[in-house]
């Protein structure tokens, strides 16, 4: 019996470890996305950001941030890192590398939305402070059910708030604290012209790695979604599914109403699979389909008006592909979730519009407050020369390719 119980914890252990590796993966997509998308004197440090910012997430969240969420400090109560230590195999250890690679993906999100603008240090900055509290504050509501607001959901409407693997709790969260840090950073130099236009000086570098990171995130997604399921009795087939059946989805939308424009073809598949993360584990695959073809369209119709109406200068488009698309995929499963469109059951649609209202409001006055008072003790932006000249000199004093190659 004890034999029998160490292995099914050693495979625990070694499922969310995988899980945890491939989410730590798409970190690297973060950074080749970003990458592409910026013009090639920003590439190192898109680069060095986004590494940087999960080095200062895992610290963040292992003194402070999980204990938030969990009410576990791992960085001050040695008793409890101990005892996990010698249980189940360190189950709870590698579990909370899963969820820290949710967490770092919040200023991985971030940095796109402000590239080309960001001062180095002050971004470290307000890492630490958003992983550290705002993220795990919202976090540990839902996934957590601090604060009684599941149970008062549930009392109330007859469901919680339900999101499987966080189209709200990580992308939308993620795509709203954007939100806030671009409209206090402002739109790079020369990004508008004087009537009001956008200036096209600002191309992206590499389709090439753009594509990569698009692929490198597409992948990790799947740790993501089915790996939220967080032991191996728990794996839903259906899960892969309406993830592959969204992610198909946001790719055919983005193609044809982005009129085959590479930068929005392989930016599909992420609004499609951040928008299936809620009700991945509850909606049928043509639902999941449904969901990815709407997240498409969105983030394609949505960027358009961002940058050429709104005049945000959201280089990535974070708050379209990871804030809207990420209230929609919560949206989204109290709609197709339903036993009424072949889903599961379960949900309430009220219980999800109250609960991403709550999420988009901590998210955005988090994100405001921290980047403002960023802003007005150290500044965050760039000066115009420094982006004239490019972060990666003006930061880190090197050339991503030798100038012969320039």
């Amino acid at each position: 019996m004890e034999q029998a119980t160490a292995l099914v914890d050693g495979i625990n252990t070694f499922f969310i470890l995988m899980g945890a590796i491939l989410v730590f993966f798409m970190h690297a997509g973060f950074a080749f996305l970003e990458v592409g998308t910026v013009q090639h004197k920003n590439q190192v440090n898109a680069l060095s950001k986004i590494i940087t910012d999960f080095a200062v997430s895992t610290i963040a969240y292992f003194f402070i941030g999980f204990g938030i969420a969990y009410g576990v400090f791992y960085g001050f109560d040695m008793a409890k890192l101990m005892h996990d230590m010698t249980h189940a195999n360190g189950y709870e250890l590698v579990k909370f590398f899963f969820l820290l690679t949710f967490a770092a993906a919040i200023p991985a999100i971030v940095s796109g939305g402000i590239a080309e603008r960001a001062r180095f240090w002050p971004q470290l900055a307000a890492t630490f402070l958003l992983v550290a509290f705002v993220y795990p504050f919202y976090e540990g509501m839902i996934w957590n059910g601090n604060f009684g607001f599941q149970s008062w959901l549930e009392q109330t409407f007859g469901a919680g708030f339900h999101d499987f693997a966080g189209s709200l709790v990580v992308h939308g969260v993620g795509g709203w604290i954007a939100l806030a840090a671009v409209l206090l950073y402002g739109h790079r130099y020369g990004r508008y012209t004087r009537d009001g236009r956008i200036n096209f000086a600002h191309p992206p570098s590499s389709i090439p790695f753009l594509a990569l990171g698009a692929w490198i995130l597409s992948v990790g997604w799947f740790g993501f979604n089915v790996m939220s399921a967080q032991t191996v009795d728990a794996i839903s087939g259906v899960v892969a599914l309406n993830s592959l059946m969204a992610m198909v989805g946001g790719i055919l939308a983005a193609t044809v109403f982005g009129k085959r424009d590479p930068g929005f073809i392989h930016n599909g598949p992420l609004a499609g699979l951040v928008a299936i993360c809620a009700g991945s584990d509850i909606v049928n695959p043509l639902g999941a389909l449904a969901i990815g073809l709407v997240a498409g369209w969105l983030f394609v119709k949505a960027f358009t008006w961002t940058q050429n109406t709104l005049k945000i200068d959201d280089v990535l488009g974070v708050w379209p592909l990871h804030g809207l698309c990420g209230v929609w995929g919560a949206l989204a499963a109290g709609i197709f979730g339903t036993k009424a469109l072949g889903g599961l059951g379960g949900v309430s649609f009220i219980s999800q519009v109250i609960g991403s209202l709550v999420g988009v409001a901590i998210a955005f006055i988090g994100g405001y407050v921290v980047y403002l008072l960023l802003k007005k003790t150290v500044g965050i932006t760039l000066s115009e020369e420094e982006q004239y000249e490019g972060a990666d000199l003006a930061i880190h004093r090197i050339r991503a390719n030798p100038p012969s190659d320039y």
